[in-house]
C-alpha cells in the first residue's frame, strides 16, 4: 500500500472470501491527512444533513420533497466552459456534458446518487463536469427513475438506455466507462453486469464512488463505522431496505436487482472504488473491491481517511475530493490507452 500524505490506521481489510493470494486481492491504496476543509464539511454534514435524515428515518412515510432537491441545487454550476445538453432516453432525460478538453475517444456514462430516492442532473453536474475535465472525456448523466414510484429494476433499464445512446452516438462500448456515486454505485455495476449478460459487450471500466453494494443492512449495521459515519444515522438503513422491497412489489414483471455483492463478476471490466475510512458503506466498498478481485477482475481500491460520503462532490471547498476527482481521471485516462 501507499499513501498520499501521512499515513493513518484504516478500518480492517478482511478479504470477506478468506483468500490471501495477491493474485486475487484489489490493489489498495491508502491516502491519509485530513485538511481544516475536510473537517468542516465533516461537522457540518454531522450536524445538518444527519439530523434531517434521522428525521425522515422517523418518518419515512411523510410527504418529504425529494424531487425539490435536484431542483434547488441551481448554485452547483459546472466547471467554467462546460457544455451541456438534454437528452431524451427512452423513459427518462439524462444530459450530455463536456467540459473544457473533454473530448477524448473514451466516454462516460455517469449515474448519480441520492439512495435512489432523490438528486439528479443539477445536483450532479459539478461534479460529472469535474470528472468530464479531469478525465478528458465528455459525459452523459442519467436522471434515472427512482423509488418510490419505481423499482430499481427500471433504474438499471434506464442506466442501459443511456448506454445504448453513448453507443448509438459513436461510442463503442470499450470506449465507455461507468460511473456513479453512493446509489448509482450500485447501478454502476449492475449496468456493467447487465450489458455483459445481455450481449452489449464489456464497459472499458467502472468508477464507484462511496458506493452501495449490499441491499442487506446486516454488515452495515454490525460495522464499526455505524456509530462513525457522519452522514447515515443508523436507522436510515433498515428504513432504506423496507422502501426498496416495497417499491419492488410495484410490478410483477419484474424481477429484484440483485445486490452487486452478489453478482456472477467473472469478466466485469476493471473498477476504480473509492471511499471514506469512517463510511456507513465503506463495508459495502470493500466487500465488492474484493469480490471482483477474487473473480480475476483488476481492481483499484482507494480509502480515504475520515472523508465523508461523497466527498468528491466538495472539491471545489476540500482538497481531498480535489485529488480524488483526479484519480478517476488518472484511472479513466488509463483505459483510454488500452
Amino acid at each position: 500500500m501507499s499513501a498520499l500524505s501521512d499515513a493513518f490506521v484504516s478500518p480492517p481489510l478482511v478479504s470477506p472470501s478468506g483468500s490471501s493470494s495477491p493474485a486475487h486481492t484489489p490493489h489498495i491504496e491508502e491516502y491519509g491527512g485530513v485538511s481544516l476543509a475536510s473537517r468542516a464539511l465533516s461537522l457540518s454534514v454531522r450536524n445538518t444533513v444527519r439530523p434531517f435524515l434521522d428525521a425522515w428515518a422517523l418518518a419515512p412515510a411523510l410527504p418529504w420533497p425529494s424531487g425539490l432537491v435536484d431542483r434547488v441545487a441551481f448554485p452547483l454550476l459546472p466547471v467554467s466552459g462546460t457544455e451541456h445538453h438534454r437528452v431524451a432516453l427512452d423513459a427518462c432525460p439524462a444530459e450530455f456534458l463536456r467540459a473544457p478538453g473533454g473530448d477524448g475517444r473514451t466516454a462516460i456514462l455517469y449515474l448519480h446518487g441520492g439512495a435512489f430516492l432523490c438528486c439528479g442532473l443539477a445536483t450532479h453536474r459539478q461534479l460529472v463536469s469535474r470528472i468530464s475535465a479531469a478525465a478528458g472525456a465528455p459525459v452523459l448523466s442519467v436522471a434515472y427513475r427512482m423509488l418510490p414510484h419505481h423499482p430499481i429494476r427500471r433504474a438499471v433499464d434506464d442506466g442501459l438506455s443511456g448506454l445504448r445512446w453513448l453507443i448509438a452516438h459513436g461510442y463503442p462500448i470499450d470506449r465507455i466507462v461507468i460511473a456513479g456515486d453512493s446509489a448509482g454505485g450500485f447501478l454502476t455495476f449492475s449496468v456493467a453486469y447487465e450489458a455483459l449478460r445481455l450481449g452489449l459487450g464489456r464497459a472499458a471500466g467502472t468508477v464507484a464512488i462511496s458506493p452501495l453494494t449490499d441491499l442487506d443492512p446486516h454488515h452495515k449495521l454490525e460495522h464499526p463505522n455505524a456509530q462513525k459515519c457522519a452522514l447515515f444515522p443508523r436507522r436510515a438503513v433498515p428504513v432504506l431496505s423496507t422502501l426498496i422491497q416495497r417499491a419492488e412489489r410495484i410490478d410483477d414483471r419484474y424481477e429484484p436487482v440483485p445486490s452487486p455483492v452478489d453478482l456472477e463478476m467473472i469478466g466485469m471490466p476493471p473498477a476504480l472504488i473509492q471511499t471514506g475510512s469512517e463510511e456507513m458503506t465503506f463495508v459495502d466498498a470493500e466487500t465488492m473491491a474484493y469480490r471482483l478481485a477474487a473473480a480475476g477482475v483488476p481492481t483499484e481500491l482507494q480509502v480515504w481517511e475520515k472523508q465523508v460520503h461523497v466527498f468528491q462532490a466538495a472539491a471545489s471547498l476540500v482538497p481531498e475530493g480535489r485529488r480524488a476527482v483526479a484519480q478517476i481521471g488518472r484511472f479513466v485516462r488509463s483505459l483510454d490507452t488500452v
